[in-house]
């Protein structure tokens, strides 16, 4: 059987159009771990990827897929079950550096895909535990939550973090039966910085009624976190000094019109920016 790179899905806002309704139906609630994702699936051979490229052992991602090929439970898996693909996080520093010591440079599964679908928790959680490969688990599962029981477990996101250095950068939604209304299967996510910064704005009188849609887009979708994550892959890649500002510049521009234009085009009605 061929199987080729398959880009993971954006992960979407709650709230957005992309994710409306999600909540409604039973809910798993996985914390959100920072590194850096990544997928290994078989070709024959042992294939693995990053978020945007196939790898090779001598074009790698932060050694992912060198460690992926010393990896005895992971070639036993897949003689198992060789039509599935592994998604997950490779944790190597990021802008998150409050995880355990025990926990960097370890891969930890977020999803299973099957064919064009992801498999629920509950399918894939025994054919991981059976070849001891790690996997990150839900905080919990909820019919129905509601935004605000979903904000409240972010702060019961303690996954692989230190004693005493608070919670992690956010939560996961994910409602296998759920489709949004173009079809598709995704999830949803609420990251704990952009939660607070949007909770933190206070509400002023409206001076004018002339509002400049581009600064209303940047205002949402351009968040400190956004920033700081792109800031850190360039440094981790090549360290950071002053001639790299262009290249975060037009790396978050890039983010933006490729992983949001579709939210703020519907949000402010097909406008011209």
């Amino acid at each position: 059987m061929s199987m080729e790179f398959i880009k993971y899905q954006h992960v979407e806002r709650f709230g957005t159009v992309e994710t409306n309704g999600i909540d409604n139906g039973m809910c798993y609630v996985f914390p959100k771990i920072d590194g850096t994702n990544a997928q290994l699936w078989w070709c024959n051979v042992l294939c693995a990827g990053s978020r945007n490229r196939q790898l090779e052992l001598d074009n790698d991602n932060q050694g992912f897929m060198e460690w992926a090929a010393s990896q005895e439970n992971i070639y036993a898996f897949f003689r198992a079950y060789p039509h599935l693909r592994l998604f997950g996080e490779w944790l190597v520093p990021h802008t998150l550096n409050t995880y355990q010591k025990t926990a960097w440079r370890k891969f930890y599964v977020f999803d299973v895909m099957l064919g064009e679908y992801y498999m629920s928790y509950d399918v894939y959680k025994p054919m991981l535990d059976e070849f001891d490969i790690e996997y990150i688990p839900p905080i919990c599962r909820v019919e129905n939550p509601g935004y605000d029981r979903l904000v409240a477990q972010l702060e019961k996101n303690g996954y692989l973090i230190e004693d005493g250095q608070g919670t992690g950068e956010g939560v996961v939604i994910k409602n296998y039966e759920y489709r949004n209304k173009f079809g598709r299967q995704t999830w949803a996510k609420i990251v704990k910085n952009e939660f607070k910064a949007a909770h933190a704005k206070v509400k002023v009188t409206e001076l004018s009624e002339i509002k400049i849609i581009e600064q209303a887009i940047v205002d949402k979708y351009v968040t400190q976190s956004l920033c700081e994550k792109e800031h850190a892959k360039i440094n981790n890649e090549t360290g950071w000094s002053s001639k790299n500002i262009l290249q975060l510049l037009n790396v978050v521009y890039y983010c933006l019109i490729t992983e949001e234009s579709w939210n703020f085009i519907k949000e402010h009605k097909r406008p011209v920016i």
